[in-house]
């Protein structure tokens, strides 16, 4: 099983703690987002995790106390991990809650130094074009950007702004308008260029390949094929067939929850407010199996059948952190 931490929220910024209790009890409880009394109890242990795919705008708690207990604790039992970490270039009227793009840069060269550039990937994502943030800001800012971590990761990742409806609701007149094509071709060819004097390789989220003509291959957040060279081993990973149309990511099992972030980037799809983010981030408790909140008794707790993808692993069933089997797929 590979492990996201997390689509749905920043994890490695606010939530490390609860994370590395939930390495050292074994497991922990995911609360469906179309479902939300139906909570998934997923196993967190050696013999069925595969790979841990971080991702954050912030990661600095993963150098200090339960966050470098928790990377710790995954090196003991030779799993491997990754950081997908974003950098962009806008300011505070965008992304309210975050340190100075200078110290988020110095940041990702410490990580970089630490952990080695195989375990970094440079999101510059999402891709806005307004009135102030033009394709010749986006051009100089990628450029510069990528010559500061020259050295500090091998791949970039890329996306132009998606219109979801809750983020464009809050964010008019800042990011509520798609990137024309012609900007998108101009930009994906000035990154290429950046990112080949870097040292990089470029990839491109969920987007239509064919029409960048810039020679950039489509990107896979949750990358078997990382996790491959990091651990040493071969994955028997399937594509994640929940995913958006053009997601390149194998299947993962994601232990956030939405609307648990309190960076308050206006253009983020997995918050619906800061005020909801925040009550919700209020309800945390670091001891508790959920993210936010306990069970209650309107809750359904249900084991995810899960296993190791290993190729070496040729066993049929696991044993659920709560007793008895559970049969795999």
């Amino acid at each position: 099983m590979i492990l996201s931490a997390s689509r749905r929220t920043d994890l490695p910024a606010f939530y490390t703690e609860w994370f590395y209790n939930r390495l050292r009890e074994g497991y922990a409880l995911a609360r469906g987002p179309y479902r939300p009394h139906r909570l998934s109890r997923i196993p967190l242990t050696a013999e069925v995790l595969d790979g841990v795919v971080f991702w954050s705008k912030n990661p600095a708690p993963l150098l200090t106390g339960p966050g470098r207990e928790a990377l710790r604790l995954l090196d003991n039992w030779d799993v491997p991990y990754y950081l997908q970490f974003t950098v962009t270039p806008y300011g505070p009227e965008m992304e309210p809650g975050l340190p100075p793009k200078t110290a988020l840069l110095r940041l990702f060269r410490r990580l970089a130094d630490e952990w080695g550039p195989e375990r970094l990937v440079w999101r510059y994502d999402p891709v806005i074009v307004n009135e102030t943030y033009t394709v010749s800001f986006h051009r100089e800012r990628f450029a510069e950007m990528a010559a500061f971590l020259t050295g500090a990761t091998e791949e970039c990742v890329f996306s132009f702004l998606d219109l979801y409806p809750k983020a464009k609701a809050r964010s008019a007149g800042v990011a509520d308008r798609p990137v024309p094509l012609s900007a998108q071709r101009e930009l994906a060819i000035a990154f290429s260029e950046s990112a080949v004097r870097a040292g990089m390789r470029l990839r491109v989220c969920c987007e239509e390949i064919n029409r960048l003509d810039a020679g950039i291959l489509p990107g896979a957040c949750i990358d078997p094929r990382r996790l491959e060279r990091l651990g040493g081993f071969a994955l028997r990973a399937k594509k994640d067939a929940g995913q958006r149309p053009g997601c390149g990511c194998a299947e993962s099992a994601d232990i956030g929850g939405y609307s648990t972030c309190t960076h308050g980037c206006v253009y983020c799809y997995a918050t619906d407010s800061i005020g909801k983010a925040e009550r919700n981030r209020a309800q945390h408790d670091p001891r508790s199996p959920l993210l936010t909140g306990w069970p209650t008794p309107e809750d359904t707790i249900v084991p995810r059948k899960v296993r190791s993808l290993r190729a070496e692993n040729t066993a049929d069933s696991v044993d659920s952190p709560e007793g008895g089997q559970l049969r795999l797929f």
